[in-house]
């Protein structure tokens, strides 16, 4: 690596721990949304769940790939864009599903499938698809990421808030409903408020890589988006659903790549600009998105 690309962003340990804290608040706060009947009803017509999880999976990494061989970015911005789609959906995407008119209900079991199958499906495609293009393939072997240490870390971040979140909504109802919403919009203040400040403290790298990075994190947003949206039509899911996984594709869990790239890959620069910018422009671009879905009456 050359340039820019030998800037590592200024994140200590203690910031990094922070942040997981931060993410486990999150992925609880979605949780208390949950019981074990919304999956069984998923699996009681599991076509829709599949689709979403083959759409976020599969559908957006290959988009990904594809947009980088096209446009051919720097090495750590393609590595990036690459651990972003490797990532399962953000913690945003149900209220935004809520929203958009979609199906919050497979939005919500979309979110916690995912989260349980990213802890094998995420290191698979970082390793998978950042192998098979050249500049990214020489970025992992100087990282040597550890499948099984990305694994340990996507299951105590994700997982278990998971279900301890679960369990406080199933055997202590009251009090889960109470918190619920207040924990919701508490726990993505605190995580707005954290990216802000780590910006704050590294706001001259952030400057100067941003430029020239937004316009690649905004079309593989859009990419996201029109993946979802596809990838459900052609799939012949109804328009709520169409709406679920279209949000579902298009809004990733960026904090657990900002994770993953200052504990694996020593917070590189353009990379961790890239997750970040992903954390705030798919929240505009979601948000935008939901409000056009709002205003078009369902397809029947």
């Amino acid at each position: 690596m050359s340039g820019i690309d030998e800037v590592a962003l200024n994140f200590d340990a203690g910031n990094l721990r922070v942040l997981n804290a931060i993410l486990a608040i999150v992925m609880f706060s979605i949780a208390l949304d949950l019981r074990i009947d919304d999956f069984r009803r998923v699996l009681r017509g599991p076509k829709p769940l599949i689709v979403g999880l083959l759409s976020q999976f599969l559908v957006l990494p290959a988009l990904t790939f594809a947009m980088i061989v096209a446009l051919k970015p720097i090495p750590s911005v393609a590595m990036g864009l690459i651990l972003v789609a490797a990532c399962p959906g953000g913690n945003i995407s149900n209220f935004m599903t809520h929203r958009a008119k979609g199906n919050v209900a497979l939005s919500v079991s979309m979110t916690a499938c995912a989260t349980v199958a990213a802890i094998i499906v995420t290191p698979a495609n970082i390793a998978f698809w950042g192998n098979l293009y050249g500049p990214t393939r020489d970025i992992l072997r100087r990282t040597e990421i550890d499948p099984v240490a990305v694994a340990i870390t996507v299951g105590f971040m994700l997982i278990l808030p998971l279900i301890v979140g679960m369990v406080v909504n199933a055997r202590y109802t009251p009090f889960a409903d109470r918190i619920r919403r207040p924990m919701q919009w508490l726990s993505m203040g605190i995580f707005v408020a954290f990216i802000v400040l780590a910006l704050a403290a590294n706001w001259g790298n952030f400057l100067q890589f941003a430029g020239a990075i937004i316009g690649l994190v905004v079309l593989h947003n859009a990419l996201a988006f029109l993946g979802g949206y596809v990838t459900a039509t052609l799939a012949g899911l109804p328009d709520r659903d169409r709406r679920s996984v279209t949000m579902e594709t298009g809004i990733q869990n960026s904090g657990l790549g900002l994770i993953l790239i200052f504990a694996f890959f020593g917070g590189l620069g353009r990379m961790a600009v890239a997750a970040a910018l992903w954390g705030i422009w798919h929240a505009i671009s979601g948000i935008a998105l939901a409000s056009f879905f709002a205003r078009r009456e369902i397809q029947e």
